[in-house]
């Protein structure tokens, strides 16, 4: 969790207590440690968050305090609620969840005068039918995260499986399925795989043997190379 997050929930696990909450109640729900929340606190308090505190009582958030509202134009809103709308249309159910709740969140701290902007949003995305996956994107979002390798089955566009195993750097969200951008060890090289041509993957517990940026540059330049050498070739 960043620090800017980690403050934001530290007021909201203060304000949502009926009583005094410690250090350590607030350090179990975040995951961290009680030092990091002292160091949290202090700097909320001096950014003039009314908090107050008392050792071995636990903190209290001075009743009447508001978060400052989000100050977004017209447009911002549009774009934010557009894409989220997108996402709520097109990913799978653990991120268009997430887009969901992100959406309430930026309504809850935009002013009043913005709301209708939520309510009843000027944009639409039309609804696409999902392709079947045998692997779920929120795994494979998870696998590059943990730079993990991924054992696929992958059927061509003439009906032929192979196995192979991936390193895969980049899951890309089209109107219709998803996309995996991959170094491929069967092949020796950068590969699209279309995650509905997937018949069965497997995370393993191997890590990618290298740095995740690096890898991305990599497969920049291939592509770069690719498209460069496809155009002097019309």
């Amino acid at each position: 969790m960043r620090r800017g997050d980690r403050l934001f929930e530290i007021i909201e696990i203060i304000r949502s207590s009926q009583n005094p909450i410690s250090a350590a109640r607030i350090a179990t729900e975040l995951g961290v440690v009680k030092r990091t929340v002292y160091r949290d606190v202090t700097t909320l308090i001096a950014q003039g968050v009314p908090i107050h505190g008392e050792a071995g009582v636990g903190y209290v958030l001075e009743p009447g305090f508001h978060m400052p509202p989000l100050m977004l134009t017209p447009n911002e809103i549009a774009a934010a609620v557009l894409g989220a709308q997108w996402v709520q249309t097109r990913a799978e159910p653990e991120l268009a969840r997430a887009a969901e709740k992100l959406i309430a969140k930026i309504a809850a701290v935009s002013p009043e005068h913005a709301q209708m902007s939520f309510v009843a949003p000027p944009t639409s995305v039309a609804p696409v039918s999902s392709s079947p996956e045998v692997f779920g994107a929120g795994e494979m979002r998870r696998a590059i995260q943990s730079r993990s390798k991924v054992r696929i089955g992958y059927r061509d566009a003439n009906g032929a499986i192979t196995r192979r195993i991936i390193w895969p750097i980049l899951l890309g969200y089209r109107d219709e399925g998803r996309i995996v951008a991959a170094w491929c060890e069967l092949r020796a090289g950068f590969r699209y795989f279309r995650t509905e041509r997937m018949t069965d993957a497997e995370v393993l517990e191997e890590k990618i043997p290298r740095r995740m940026d690096i890898l991305r540059t990599e497969w920049r330049r291939a592509m770069d190379a690719e498209r460069i050498g496809f155009e002097s070739r019309g």
